[in-house]
């Protein structure tokens, strides 16, 4: 790391940066078995500027040996639903007092800008981890008055307990770090459960700064758990690990698959939140203004790395050409940048891996035929930058209309009716999000139930609030995150019948 950015960052992240990185099992800071290393780049210069433990095989049976033994005993097991609510809010507390240290973690880890780290990503982290504590204490089951047919000689009462799954495996991306852990550890540690988490081998810093925030707020040893290494290596394992009760699992379709047959051997349960091509749908009565603003956040937030990024974007063939001009004069102004730098609006990609599978699909684009409105390179200097970019003169066969690009691009398309778009927008094997623009909210609402996605956004797009479950349809998932329906992934329903 060279000394100006250096000067960027908080103390508090100079030092954690400074010290060395473990493994957090069973309540202690352990080296990986076999002592191997991974290298932590950071995407803005290319240059690796830390290092954390590759765990494996060994490093995961413990951090699960270790989880087990909080899950069935000691104080853990014995809390009380309001001690496990009390201890998420002080987490949560804590998270809120160190926000500038895990944003400037976020933003050397994956390269998005400081500032949206701060208050997206980190803010969301904290309400989510309240929202979640609350639920700690109103998980709970029903009564019922049983009417058993066959014997009607007897009276019988039942009810229902809704209990902790148990041991929970995590796998989380490297888009958004920090809020994906905060979306699996809430929901998991207010019903009782135990973790191991495993992040992306790109973004490992976050977790284990969250990991020692949680030893801060005093949760019992084993109860969380971090295990940073590789996807094919500890990922899996974890994936496959007969110990692990429940898995969820956020990253691509592709992966999730292979996470989701290695789970399957020990029926493990499984959510899977995957990959989306989500469709931006702009009527005829639509704001120009406010749409190419809307479709510039839906597709460029994050570099475009979000599983429900607006890639395709199909416009009324009325507004198609003043929404794409809108569209792109707001990419071409963009500062593409360091994501330590205040001022930058777009960082660079995750990894140099990820930048050449996104300058593949654009060369694939031109090939077939597409052409770019803006953009279409990749940006300057040592970092992995690809400038915002606009496609057009694009058929719903080519490859950057079927298949997730997971960057800054969005193909902006014209279309002539609603059958014709609503049979266009599901012509995908996803089905995780979309947008509508429109005031018309006639059309609007007869719209909404023919899109086939997890989520439907009106006016808006990649807006989360955590009361809304969130997943997908289709190859997009199974399962939903965020909500009271998340509970339903990391608890068990027991019936119990009594004969009176």
């Amino acid at each position: 790391m060279d000394a100006h950015t250096s000067e960027l960052l908080h103390e508090n992240t100079r030092r954690f940066l400074a010290q060395p990185k473990r493994l957090l099992i069973g309540g202690a800071w352990v080296e990986a078995s076999d002592g191997a290393t991974l290298d932590v780049f950071d995407p803005a210069t290319g240059l690796a500027f830390a290092k954390v433990p590759a765990g494996g095989q060994a490093d995961i049976d413990r951090a699960v040996a270790a989880a087990r033994q909080a899950f069935e005993g000691g104080d853990w097991a014995a809390m009380r639903p309001v001690d496990r609510e009390r201890l998420l809010m002080k987490l949560a507390d804590l998270v809120e007092a160190n926000a500038q240290e895990l944003a400037e973690l976020e933003a050397l880890d994956n390269g998005k800008p400081v500032t949206v780290a701060r208050f997206a990503d980190v803010a969301l982290v904290v309400d989510s981890l309240r929202y979640m504590a609350g639920w700690a204490t109103k998980l709970g089951g029903e009564t019922m008055q049983p009417s058993v047919p066959i014997i009607r000689e007897r009276e019988f009462w039942g009810f229902t307990r809704r209990e902790p799954v148990g041991v929970v495996g995590a796998i989380i991306p490297w888009n958004f770090p920090l809020l994906m852990a905060a979306w699996k550890m809430g929901p998991a540690l207010a019903s009782g459960c135990t973790m191991v988490l495993k992040p992306a081998e790109e973004t490992p810093l976050s977790a284990l700064r969250l990991a020692e925030l949680v030893q801060e707020a005093g949760y019992p040893a084993g109860v969380f758990n971090v295990v940073t290494g590789l996807g094919h290596v500890a990922g899996a394992a974890l994936s496959s690990h007969p110990g692990i009760d429940k898995l969820a699992f956020t990253g691509s379709t592709e992966i999730g698959k292979l996470v989701g047959k290695a789970a399957l051997d020990n029926m493990t349960r499984i959510s899977l939140e995957l990959g989306g091509k989500s469709p931006m749908i702009v009527l005829d009565d639509a704001d120009v203004d406010a749409v190419a603003a809307g479709a510039a956040h839906g597709i460029f937030f994050n570099s475009g790395q979000v599983c429900t990024a607006g890639s395709r974007l199909f416009v009324h063939k009325k507004k198609f050409d003043q929404v794409v001009e809108g569209l792109s004069n707001i990419a071409a102004g963009m500062k593409v940048g360091a994501g330590l730098d205040p001022d930058t609006q777009l960082g660079p990609l995750v990894s140099a891996v990820q930048q050449e599978r996104v300058m593949g699909y654009i060369r694939s684009g031109f090939e077939e035929g597409a052409r770019a409105a803006v953009g279409g390179e990749a940006g300057e200097g040592g970092g992995y930058f690809v400038k915002p970019t606009v496609l057009v003169d694009a058929r719903d066969d080519m490859r950057v209309v079927r298949e997730e690009i997971f960057g800054p691009v969005v193909v902006a398309m014209p279309y002539d009716d609603l059958d014709e778009v609503a049979r266009r927008a599901n012509d995908t094997p996803y089905g995780l999000a979309a947008s509508i623009w429109s005031n018309d909210l006639t059309r609007v609402h007869r719209l909404i139930p023919r899109i086939k996605a997890g989520t439907v956004w009106v006016n808006c797009h990649t807006v989360l609030d955590n009361s809304m479950p969130f997943g997908g349809f289709k190859q997009s998932g199974i399962g939903r995150e965020m909500g009271r329906a998340v509970f339903d992934q990391y608890t068990e329903i027991k019936s119990v019948l009594m004969a009176l």
